[in-house]
Parts: structure tokens; C-alpha cells; sequence
């Protein structure tokens, strides 16, 4: 997973072994489960030394939550250049939530592995990193708020929308669709996902838009 940005003071060494660590723990959980996955394996398969692990990240704990916060920061990161992008282009608040759907969409089918990880880990509830899944959840969440907000405010959208619920909903419509397609229809293309969440989006499945 590419990193969002250069790690204040680190050196740009220490930032890539910290990208290769990444990959490999997503790969390997992704493939055997975390509790089977072990630091001499990620070591292994990222071409370090297992004592490079632990220099980098105190235990196998702290480098998985460390890897939530780099991947959902990503996310978010992605969302917001989407929305900022539309709002730069004159476009509307359903033009910036549509933009931030294909964006969602794009992160997914580049790291399926790390998607796949995070909606699991969603449901669980005695990780050690459930608190900082719960913040870093709540920052993509927030950017898909302010948009709703901005809308309501502007007269786009209904001020009987629950922004929240309905920021929820749109993040989790656009995880659980990937999904779906990435595992059960793989021969549909990004564009066809992205066209039927469009759809829903603009209330244009009844065939009455």
C-alpha cells in the first residue's frame, strides 16, 4: 500500500520498510487469519529480517493497527480529493458524493486484501485496536458528513436527512457492493459498479427519474 505521505522526521528507508511490512501483513492475514499469522512470516515475506519488525513496530498488534490507521487514512484521503476535486470543477453535492462513490470503488479494487480485512474487523469486538478502527472509521465517515451538511445547507438536500446515518450508509453501501463484486461478479468492470451505485444514489432505480 503506497504511503500518503512522508513520515515527519523518518527517513525515506525506514518509511519503504514500512510499506513492504504493510503489504505483507495485509497479504498474509488477508490469506490465513491474524491469529495464524506470525512476525517470522510477514518478515519473510516482506524480504526483512524479523528484528527490522520489531525496530519498526513493538508487536505484531501494533503493526496491524498500525496498518488500519495507514489504510483507512488512504481512504479517506481519497474521499476528500473527490469531493475537493468536484467542488473545484463547479459541480454539486450530488456530482461530490457520486465523485467520492468512484473514488471509494477505485481504493477497493486496488486493495481488496486491505478491505477485505477491515469490514471483518468491523464486526469484531475484542480487538485491542477496536478504539482506533472506531476513530479512523469515523474520519472517512466524517468527510461524506460534510458534504451531506454542506448540501442540506445549501437547499440540495432534505434537512430531514439523518447526515450521520445516511454517511454511514453511503460508506457502507459502497464497501459491501465492492465486495460482493470483487468476490461473486469479478467479470463486472469498475464503470458497471460505479454506474449502479450512481443510480441509487440519484433515485433514479424506480425508472421515474
Amino acid at each position: 500500500m503506497e504511503r500518503s505521505s512522508t513520515t515527519p522526521g523518518g527517513s525515506a528507508r525506514r518509511e519503504a520498510t514500512r510499506q513492504k511490512l504493510y503489504e505483507a501483513a495485509v497479504t498474509l492475514i488477508a490469506e490465513q487469519g491474524f491469529s495464524a499469522t506470525t512476525v517470522d512470516e510477514i518478515a519473510e515475506r516482506a524480504g526483512v529480517a524479523k528484528g527490522t519488525v520489531y525496530y519498526n513496530f513493538a508487536s505484531k498488534s501494533v503493526l496491524f493497527e498500525e496498518l488500519l490507521r495507514h489504510g483507512v487514512g488512504l481512504l479517506t484521503a481519497s474521499l476528500r480529493e473527490a469531493a475537493e476535486g468536484t467542488e473545484q470543477e463547479g459541480g454539486s453535492k450530488v456530482d461530490a458524493l457520486d465523485a467520492m462513490i468512484r473514488a471509494g470503488l477505485v481504493f477497493i479494487d486496488r486493495y481488496p486484501a486491505f478491505t477485505q480485512l477491515y469490514v471483518a474487523e468491523l464486526w469484531r469486538t475484542n480487538r485491542a485496536w477496536q478504539s482506533t478502527l472506531m476513530v479512523v472509521r469515523q474520519q472517512a465517515v466524517a468527510v461524506v458528513e460534510g458534504v451531506l451538511r454542506e448540501g442540506v445547507a445549501a437547499g440540495e438536500f432534505s434537512e430531514e436527512i439523518d447526515v450521520p446515518l445516511t454517511a454511514a450508509a453511503l460508506v457502507g453501501m459502497v464497501l459491501v457492493a465492492a465486495l460482493d463484486w470483487k468476490s461473486f461478479q469479478p467479470e463486472r468492470s469498475l464503470d458497471d459498479v460505479h454506474a449502479a451505485l450512481s443510480r441509487l444514489l440519484q433515485g433514479r432505480v424506480s425508472g421515474r427519474g
